[in-house]
């Protein structure tokens, strides 16, 4: 999977509705999200310059994650973009355990992994993701302390020129939220 991500520059593109992209991710995602109890909140997202397919990869494995590393807690995972120059930074919020500061580079490693092996999995799911956004262009990166959760920030061309811009945006308005539908 890792090796099929792409490598820069070599990405087919189309203009892609971000929104379609969370709802399949989500939907691809909903034994976990029934079983853990998540609440996965949106505010309406941009279209960008990208490949459907790997736009649903990123949410899926950002997403998945917030739900695994949830800890006790009930998931409460937020979604949304604002504009940045000629790209939308995208944000994935959650209340989930935190990672360290020492590891928000390593984690995009292939195989390394923020919490060893208390929780399943291989440590290759952020390197895919930081793979595809990479490949567009953009960057990945995440802003977390432990037991704080995590915010995933990615970077992605914007489709076109101006418009396509969401009525709010900014962390503080998550009174504008919505459930994924």
């Amino acid at each position: 999977e890792y090796s099929r991500a792409g490598g820069r520059g070599d990405a087919p593109r189309e203009i892609v509705d971000a929104n379609r992209a969370l709802r399949a991710a989500v939907d691809n995602l909903q034994t976990a999200v029934e079983t853990s109890g998540a609440e996965i909140l949106h505010r309406p997202l941009p279209s960008v310059s990208a490949h459907e397919v790997a736009l649903v990869q990123l949410f899926q494995n950002l997403l998945g994650n917030a739900i695994k590393y949830a800890g006790r807690r009930r998931p409460e995972i937020r979604v949304w973009a604002e504009r940045d120059g000629e790209q939308w930074r995208f944000a994935v919020e959650d209340n989930g355990l935190g990672i360290a500061p020492k590891d928000h580079q390593r984690i995009f490693g292939l195989f390394k992994r923020a919490h060893g092996g208390d929780f399943p999995g291989t440590g290759v799911g952020l390197a895919i993701c930081n793979k595809l956004v990479h490949r567009y262009g953009g960057r990945l990166w995440v802003d977390s302390e432990l037991d704080k959760g995590a915010t995933f920030w990615f970077t992605l061309p914007a489709a076109g020129r101006g418009g396509d811009t969401p009525a709010v945006s900014g962390a503080d308005n998550h009174d504008q939220m919505r459930p994924v539908r």
